[in-house]
């Protein structure tokens, strides 16, 4: 690169080597690998900092937005469809009908219809589009999967009847019998053939997608992104290459996959997984090349039609990491991972209402999701700019890295028969669910924060009167056969403190500050979130003078637990002290892990919270102890 014109091109240029130096230098010693270096949960590490040298050799960098193999995107623009759900039933298909077309006036570009298997009719399907222009909005179908075939025939029919022209008509239909058995263990028999049918069913429409792979459900079942990235590729190759079989080219069934991934908040992660998929979602399609004719005229250097490789890609917000207690900030988390989508170029978009978990959504909470897309379009018009993150030394390598991670992947789940197999063995569900477990482990151990839950909660907030009975989906769930687990990453914490909202008393944590004035705020301040993160009522205090009085101020106010906070050279004389002075009334908690902590724990001291506890099996410990159900 000539840097000759470079806006600092009057600072010398610093090499590799003098900023590892500097770096060295600065850490006086310490190992840089161990203090700097990130050994991520996706298999492999990411350095500090990242240079232009660092693009040399990448596979997955370069060429331009639109361009095979679509790293920078399947397009020319970085303008998304803003998707929202309505979910329809026999008795409400008109105001269904009537909340669509608002929608369409309010930023909604791209409509989710699910609708009930007894709904599907000629009659209801016609109610249900009045006034609505299908050349100019994205429709997306859900139903059972036994129902999908008719809605289709149905939706084919008309557009015939009302003479629209079908490759003006785009959009998908949610058909995923093998999501069925992933979420809920009903085994479908002869499912290649059922997606035949519902291919030729659509084949009237070429850009009405019917085939779905919903990633999505390892999303919300806490798979790693390596696993969400490497399942969906070997889902897209299966169903690819045994529709090939049944007569099928590569290119049309290509045309006919619409890749359904969620977002989670691991923000350059997610932006490099969407680049990564495209990549190699686009050499998987591109290796039936012999089998794909020559339809579009891109002029290829050797002529090789490539349409069907590009993935088609709708984006959700995470349902993993969704609470019930301090529900706003869920408004934050699917802010970030609605930016991670745009940024990375999805096609389609839906921000999940932040009440998603807890409630069925509402005007309110809806209104707030759609405006979510909008300010990111019409405010910080972030579809402006193709693939910003481009030439980004840190998201270009993260691009690579998560690309190798998930096809090693992808090739194991090869090796071992393919993806159908794979599901019907049960060994795709235990490896998320694995996955799901560990990281549950990481938020109890605060290695994985899920702010306001396990880390800074809000101390007074009561939520149990605000949780409905969600109301479920109406096909039948299959007995037996292994499924996701989708138990969300706050939900441990949400029932320890949910516990505590139905006990006969909620407990008081009475804050004994004393001594050291810097540490005793500090450990007062951690103790607080602390025992917040259980529902426990925090009763903070600025310091006493002697530990009596401090017991006394406890004792007065009824607290059932006191938490000394001091320092560490401190607690080896008042520790004791206030242990006899409390005399079993109440229990007692050190704050630290003082260098002391075996001699007091010799002296019958046994309770002591800090960094490296279990935040969550400590607490509930202490429920335990003082009687809380489960």
């Amino acid at each position: 690169m000539d840097h000759s014109n470079s806006l600092f091109s009057e600072f010398p240029p610093v090499s590799t080597q003098e900023w590892m130096d500097k770096i060295n230098g600065d850490l006086k010693g310490a190992d840089f690998e161990k203090k700097l270096v990130w050994r991520t949960n996706e298999g492999f590490n990411v350095r500090p900092f990242y240079r232009e040298e660092d693009l040399v050799g990448l596979k997955a960098h370069g060429e331009l937005p639109g361009k095979f193999p679509y790293v920078r995107g399947t397009k020319q623009t970085n303008s998304w469809q803003i998707r929202q759900k309505i979910n329809v039933s026999n008795q409400n298909i008109s105001a269904a009908n009537e909340k669509a077309t608002a929608l369409l006036t309010h930023g909604v570009t791209s409509l989710e219809i699910a609708i009930d298997a007894d709904a599907i009719s000629a009659d209801s399907l016609k109610q249900l589009l009045k006034g609505i222009d299908i050349t100019k909005v994205e429709l997306h179908f859900d139903t059972c999967v036994k129902a999908a075939v008719k809605l289709t025939e149905l939706f084919v029919a008309y557009v015939k009847e009302n003479n629209i022209e079908p490759k003006q008509v785009f959009g998908s239909l949610n058909f995923d019998p093998i999501g069925r058995r992933l979420t809920r263990g009903k085994v479908i028999d002869n499912v290649v053939d059922l997606y035949a049918s519902i291919v030729t069913a659509s084949l009237y429409l070429p850009k009405f997608r019917t085939i779905a792979i919903n990633p999505v459900y390892f999303n919300n079942a806490g798979a790693y992104i390596y696993q969400e990235l490497g399942y969906a590729l070997a889902w897209g190759n299966d169903l690819l290459a045994q529709l090939v079989e049944k007569g099928f080219t590569a290119e049309k069934i290509g045309k006919k996959m619409t890749f359904n991934f969620g977002i989670s908040s691991n923000y350059f992660m997610e932006i490099a997984k969407f680049r990564a998929a495209r990549f190699l979602w686009s050499n998987i399609v591109y290796a039936y090349g012999e089998k794909c004719p020559n339809v579009c005229k891109h002029n290829e250097p050797d002529g090789m039609e490539r349409c069907a490789a590009k993935m088609m890609i709708h984006a959700e917000t995470s349902q993993w990491n969704m609470t019930t207690f301090d529900p706003y900030v869920n408004m934050l988390r699917s802010q970030t991972e609605a930016m991670s989508a745009v940024i990375a170029g999805v096609n389609s978009l839906t921000v999940l209402p932040f009440s998603t978990v807890f409630k069925s959504s509402d005007e309110f909470s809806e209104r707030i999701a759609r405006n979510q897309q909008l300010l990111l379009k019409e405010e910080s018009h972030f579809d402006k700019v193709v693939d910003p993150g481009a030439g980004s030394y840190y998201i270009e390598n993260l691009t690579e890295a998560i690309a190798n991670q998930a096809w090693k992947l992808f090739l194991e789940v090869e090796s071992k028969g393919g993806f159908l197999a794979e599901v019907a063995a049960g060994n795709i569900q235990s490896a998320v669910n694995a996955s799901n477990a560990n990281r549950r482990k990481a938020v109890a151990g605060r290695r994985e924060v899920i702010l306001g839950t396990n880390q800074y909660p809000n101390f007074n907030e009561i939520a149990g009167d605000k949780i409905e009975e969600m109301a479920g989906h109406t096909c039948n769930h299959g007995e037996n056969a292994p499924v996701l687990d989708f138990t969300r990453g706050a939900a441990d914490f949400e029932a320890l403190r949910l516990a505590t909202e139905k006990s006969a008393k909620r407990p008081k944590v009475f804050m004994l500050t004393i001594g050291n004035l810097a540490m005793r705020l500090a450990r007062a301040q951690f103790s607080s979130n602390f025992f917040a993160c259980a529902g426990y009522q925090v009763i903070d205090n600025l310091g006493f003078q002697t530990v009596e009085d401090g017991i006394a101020a406890a004792q007065q106010a009824n607290a059932e637990i006191i938490v000394l906070c001091s320092s560490d050279e401190e607690y080896e004389t008042i520790a004791p002290q206030a242990y006899k002075v409390i005399d079993g009334k109440q229990l007692m908690v050190v704050a630290g892990a003082p260098a002391c902590m075996d001699s007091l724990k010799a002296q019958g001291i046994s309770e002591f919270i800090n960094v490296r506890s279990n935040v969550l099996e400590t607490l509930q410990h202490f429920n335990q102890l003082l009687g809380i159900a489960k």
